[in-house]
């Protein structure tokens, strides 16, 4: 039974193992790689897992409960903790706003769009000052308008941005009139969308400080029964007993993913039409 407990483990760990390796792969595939780089965030946190299976190994003599126990100190704080990808998109449409609004002071001026654009990337927003900043320099290289516009716009991945370098591209084609009225109403739409994704995210805030509480209440009854009644769980000292641990970790790990997820801004983009694209 121990041998059998300690494969079930050790095929539990080379699951998490492949797991974390697929979720670190990506679509992008360079021509050499020679190692994975880990940041620093990333190593403290492999750390914390191997600390929280090695502890709870300990306590429990049960490779599956470690094996849980890691998977939970990598994904917990991350879906209990702040929705930074939520933040990062308010942030970028906001600044996205705030780029449209410096291109139409700048063709106020008499400036013309591509020297328009070039002139804003060293004050762009913080946000998007990098993609801002190589679709200056596609442009003084000599990169066509539309073109530098089109990886401009894949690179940025903003709805309301898609609807500016919309905007910037038809202006590049057929010198739209009234490019800056058009520019200025797409700032105001994308203030107006930063103000509703702040009003929905004050109501996820509620619901994100209840799936924390549930979470931390569920794990410290775990802790508890293992620390002081250790003798009510041991049905899972044996290999059947741990796999009934691992569908109940199952189980309890898609709990958790549907509270993290009814937590999370949905960042679906929503149609819409400017006065210059319904005229």
């Amino acid at each position: 039974m121990p041998l059998l407990a300690a494969l079930a483990g050790a095929g539990v760990g080379a699951g998490v193992l492949l797991i974390v390796h697929g979720l670190r792969r990506t679509t992008r595939h360079t021509a050499s790689r020679p190692r994975l780089r880990l940041s620093q965030e990333q190593i403290l946190r492999l750390a914390g897992c191997l600390g929280a299976a090695v502890v709870v190994g300990l306590l429990t003599r049960w490779p599956v409960g470690a094996a849980l126990a890691a998977i939970a100190a990598w994904t917990l704080p991350r879906m209990l903790g702040t929705d930074r990808a939520a933040q990062k998109a308010q942030a970028r449409t906001e600044a996205v706003a705030a780029w449209a609004e410096m291109l139409r002071d700048n063709l106020s001026a008499a400036a013309g769009l591509e020297q328009a654009i070039i002139a804003s990337a060293t004050v762009a927003p913080a946000a998007i000052r990098d993609e801002v900043t190589t679709l200056a320099a596609a442009i003084r290289a000599g990169t066509g308008l539309p073109d530098a516009l089109a990886a401009f716009r894949e690179s940025l991945n903003d709805p309301t941005g898609d609807l500016v370098v919309r905007a910037l591209s038809q202006a590049a084609h057929r010198q739209a009139s009234k490019l800056a009225d058009l520019l200025a109403e797409l700032a105001e739409l994308a203030r107006k969308r930063t103000a509703v994704r702040l009003r929905v995210a004050a109501g996820r805030a509620r619901v994100r400080t209840s799936a924390r509480v549930v979470t931390v209440t569920t794990l410290v009854f775990a802790v508890g029964l293992v620390v002081l009644n250790r003798s009510y769980l041991s049905a899972y000292d044996t290999a059947m007993g741990q796999l009934v641990l691992l569908g109940i970790g199952a189980m309890f790990a898609a709990g958790f993913a549907g509270l993290s997820r009814l937590g999370r801004l949905d960042d679906t983009p929503t149609p819409v039409t400017t006065a210059e694209e319904s005229s």
